[in-house]
């Protein structure tokens, strides 16, 4: 398609990245309804996942349900990613959101009725996480990649802050509303209100516009070669591999055996529900005071140093969770392994907004979403059934001294040193495809925030 003749919805990166800051002069007022937006959809979407967890775990108190469920509500996202990035990349990134909300909140919806109608079978739970599972995995990739197409490139990592501490609040206020609606109510009643709060989400998104971005060589590659292309980009490109293999490990050996802390501390603490909440509440503070610290300082600026510390901290909290036997000083550890998180999460994201060219965003965060979803149940899959032999504390024990050892490899190898020195290099990042012509725009795309 010529340029002067593209539709108004459709923007090339080049020329956003020419127009500069000035392009998004209503981007606080964009940045506001989006976050506003996802913060009622992720409220109810997580009022949800702790109501099916308690649920799961109070009335099976089984390793292997609970090894199931992490199976039924990540595996599918790990699969329909595949296909997101692509789908981020070529179709407007707003719509792929409203509809993957929608599409969770109707099912959500049909679970409340067809448990109001008497069938609580735990099939239907599990179909019920697989459809959400596959509504997140199109809904990442599209989140991700439509921040920097709202927000200026040098906001990023304040607004990204912004966003951990917003998410962290609500993870503080879920499980105390879960709790409170779960036990007066019922489950079902959660129901309800996710569909509400989806409703919500999707009506402050319709106000923002976001046009559809498209690579600014405007090649016109089939769909198996765009997806090949992305994945020959993050295998090629040293850091986003790194970095994608070094989330990998955390959600695998730290992430993955987290699930079990519930089924842990009903197991050796107390079957009262105030506990599982008091847990939850714990993460989600250190979150929150990590969030906004981030939000007003904006983290150091060796944001792989930030990356690196809290990968090991990971692994020294989840070593010392499976060695405790007091109840208070285990939700002060899932207090430290909430407080790491953001430092961990936020200059990973920031850093591959920057480092990685718009067009390709949707598929390199799809990648990362596969990475993350797939790690996890894998993770479950071994320690769910492990579970029901052996001692939740004895997992979290073997988890953390693994990821000790993971992580100094990591640090240690002469790749991992390369790519970490090519993170904090200023250079623009590198290019798996047609090096020559993309170098030749790379000193104003590293000056210019980036316009979807």
């Amino acid at each position: 398609m010529p340029e002067d003749s593209a539709p108004a919805d459709i923007l090339d990166p080049a020329d956003a990245t020419a127009q500069g800051a000035d392009a998004r002069p209503h981007w606080v007022r964009n940045a506001i309804l989006f976050l506003g937006g996802q913060t009622a959809s992720l409220f109810g979407s997580m009022l949800v996942q702790y109501a099916i967890m308690w649920h799961l775990t109070l009335e099976t108190k089984s390793g292997l349900v609970l090894g199931l469920a992490a199976v039924f509500g990540f595996l599918p996202q790990a699969l329909i990613s595949i296909f997101a990035g692509v789908w981020a990349d070529r179709m407007n990134r707003k719509v792929l959101i409203i509809a993957a909300d929608a599409s969770i909140a109707l099912t959500t919806l049909a679970l409340a009725l067809y448990m109001l109608s008497g069938h609580d079978d735990l099939w239907l739970i599990y179909l019920t996480l697989a459809i959400r599972s596959v509504g997140a995995g199109i809904q990442m990739p599209a989140v991700a990649a439509i921040i920097p197409q709202i927000v200026p490139m040098n906001q990023l990592m304040r607004i990204n802050g912004i966003n951990g501490s917003i998410q962290s609040a609500m993870a503080l206020l879920a499980p105390a509303a879960a709790m409170l609606v779960y036990v007066n109510f019922s489950i079902i009643a959660i129901f309800f209100i996710d569909v509400v709060t989806a409703a919500i989400g999707i009506g402050l998104l319709l106000l923002i516009p976001v046009p559809t971005i498209r690579k600014a060589s405007d090649v016109a590659l089939n769909y198996f070669e765009d997806l090949v292309e992305g994945v020959r980009y993050v295998w090629t490109h040293s850091f986003v591999r790194w970095l994608l293999m070094l989330f990998g490990v955390v959600f695998l050996l730290a992430a993955g055996p987290s699930y079990l802390t519930p089924l842990m501390l009903v197991r050796s603490f107390g079957e009262e529900a105030w506990m599982l909440a008091v847990l939850e509440i714990s993460f989600s503070v250190g979150m929150m005071l990590a969030g906004i610290l981030i939000a007003i300082w904006a983290g150091t600026k060796n944001r792989v140093a930030m990356i690196v510390i809290t990968a090991m901290s990971f692994a020294v909290l989840t070593l010392g969770m499976g060695l405790t036997t007091n109840l208070w000083v285990f939700f002060g550890l899932m207090f430290l392994f909430g407080l790491a998180v953001p430092y961990f999460s936020t200059p990973s994201m920031t850093l591959l907004q920057e480092k990685v060219e718009p067009e390709r965003h949707g598929r390199v965060f799809s990648i990362m979403g596969i990475v993350m979803a797939i790690a996890m149940p894998l993770g479950m899959v071994v320690l769910g059934p492990l579970a029901d032999i052996y001692t939740v504390e004895s997992l979290l024990f073997v988890c953390g001294g693994l990821m000790i050892i993971a992580v100094t490899i990591a640090i240690a190898v002469p790749a991992g040193r390369r790519a970490m020195a090519a993170a904090n290099a200023p250079t623009v990042p590198e290019t798996a495809a047609d090096p020559a012509p993309e170098s030749a725009a790379e000193p104003a795309a590293q000056d210019s925030p980036h316009v979807g």
